[in-house]
């Protein structure tokens, strides 16, 4: 009887045990044997499990919206560029040409620079045109491919061969000496300039000396043509180029400018400076 009291009351806890068991799972919803909870159905997601790529970073945002911020499948960033930092050539380098022996003015080659024929006279000159980036230093206009700046010269240069109108393809850093002049700056041991390239430049020599150099208004076209803006134009005429000038703050207008110059007796020299920038707003590809 002992032994059959102890097996009967173990049997009874062990029922206890079971039940309470059962009540548990019905309280708090915990299936047995792959059973599914009330409210689920087969195939869905576990709905105490947040549903997320469990190989996602946490800050990975695929949706791929503009914030403000770079990304590569947003399309284009915004047009930005390095300084060029070309040094002026010295004396011993090719592209070195003249220094006048008075301090007047320092000459470098230009391959872009052409004499008439017939000769006509002593007249010369230079039409330019200078690319800043955003912080107004020089730059060749890699972040520009496929834009051009075109400014009609006219008659009197018709004969250049890279004028009429004289037109400038960014970027222009495969052409021969793709800055060829210090227009800008100065530096107390040069005559002129601050010792860095900035501009892209043709010349022109023997024209008349009592005759009129013209030109009209840039026109910026091409892919990024949106992403410069033209700042103005700086125009001096019949002395020697002043490189004491910022290309910025002094240019003007193209009505300003003058848009062109006569040359006379003792000053049958000219040049005019076209500057353009990239747009501080960091304007896109043009659609």
């Amino acid at each position: 009887m002992q032994r059959s009291g102890l097996a009967l009351g173990g049997l009874a806890a062990v029922a206890g045990i079971v039940i309470g068991v059962v009540v548990l799972s019905s309280v708090f919803g915990i299936g047995f044997g792959g059973d599914l909870l009330a409210d689920d159905e087969p195939g869905d997601a576990p709905t105490d499990v947040d549903a997320t790529d469990p190989g996602a970073s946490p800050d990975d945002d695929s949706s791929n919206e503009s914030d403000g911020t770079t990304n590569e499948s947003d399309g284009t960033p915004a047009v930005s560029e390095a300084a060029a930092n070309i040094a002026a050539p010295e004396e011993g380098d090719p592209y070195f040409e003249a220094r006048d022996p008075d301090g007047e003015w320092v000459s470098y080659v230009n391959p872009r620079d052409e004499y008439r024929e017939p000769y006509l006279g002593a007249g010369s000159g230079k039409l330019c045109v200078t690319l800043l980036n955003a912080d107004g230093e020089p730059i060749v206009g890699e972040s520009v491919p496929n834009t051009t700046v075109t400014v009609p010269t006219g008659e009197s240069l018709s004969w250049h061969s890279l004028a009429d109108p004289f037109a400038v393809e960014f970027p222009v850093s495969d052409e021969r000496q793709p800055l060829d002049a210090d227009q800008f700056g100065t530096s107390s041991s040069l005559a002129q300039g601050d010792g860095v390239m900035d501009s892209h430049c043709i010349e022109f020599h023997g024209l008349p000396e009592d005759g009129t150099i013209s030109y009209g208004e840039a026109e910026v076209t091409g892919d990024y043509a949106d992403a410069i803006d033209v700042v103005g134009y700086i125009q001096q005429a019949n002395d020697n180029w002043d490189t004491d000038v910022d290309p910025i703050e002094d240019a003007v207008s193209y009505e300003e400018a003058g848009g062109a110059w006569t040359y006379e007796p003792g000053g049958s020299h000219g040049q005019a400076v076209v500057v353009l920038q990239l747009s501080p707003d960091g304007a896109e590809a043009s659609e």
